[in-house]
């Protein structure tokens, strides 16, 4: 494992602040899918991304070449300054050697906090990588390795009460629903309430 000489539990045992700082970001692999760090050569995705009707209903925004290429910029130093991580999601099927491709969506570390070991996920999936399950393996994939590599103990999902696709990503991905936070986020039409999933390390 990346840390593996940092910590000598990481079963038991959040990585200390100043760990994630220390290092490169990792890419990740699970089910047919590479979670890689953002590249420059990534920006056409996301722009697109956030020109996608569906992902803009639950971000508020769009994003000009200009803004997409700061977005890119911003994860390096949100990882150094250890409140964040975001990867590109490529969708690689059985080739495990596969490390360039369509993007197919986004997931990232927001909220993270080392010393109580909790971080939040939230993810989005581009129009032609949807209906295959890329989120929901992406969610796995990076949950397992917050579990056995960072330490953390708790990773949470919020999502609108009014997208139930986000919610059948966090419970494929084994997200116990845990209650409903009330005018929690806004989106383009207003205040919604959003839906609490939370996966916990001794969650089976």
């Amino acid at each position: 494992m990346l840390y593996s000489r940092l910590v000598p539990s990481l079963a038991t045992s959040a990585l200390p602040p100043g760990s994630m700082a220390a290092v490169a970001q990792p890419e990740i692999r699970g089910d047919g899918v590479l979670l890689r760090p953002w590249r420059a050569a990534d920006r056409p995705a996301v722009v697109a991304a956030y020109a996608d009707p569906a992902i803009q209903r639950w971000h508020c925004r769009s994003m000009t070449e200009d803004e997409a290429r700061d977005w890119i910029a911003a994860w390096p130093l949100r990882w150094r300054g250890e409140t964040g991580a975001g990867w590109a999601v490529l969708d690689v099927g059985l080739d495990a050697d596969v490390d360039a491709g369509p993007v197919a969506g986004q997931i990232s570390l927001r909220r993270v906090n080392l010393g109580d070991g909790l971080a939040e996920v939230s993810y989005w999936v581009l129009p032609h990588a949807r209906g295959r399950g890329v989120a929901s393996r992406a969610l796995s994939a990076l949950t397992a390795w917050c579990f056995a590599t960072l330490g953390l103990h708790r990773i949470e999902v919020y999502h609108s009460t009014a997208n139930p696709a986000s919610c059948r990503v966090a419970q494929r991905a084994g997200f116990a629903a845990e209650g409903t936070k009330r005018s929690e986020a806004r989106h383009a039409d207003g205040w919604h309430d959003m839906h609490l999933h939370a996966r916990l390390a001794g969650d089976g």
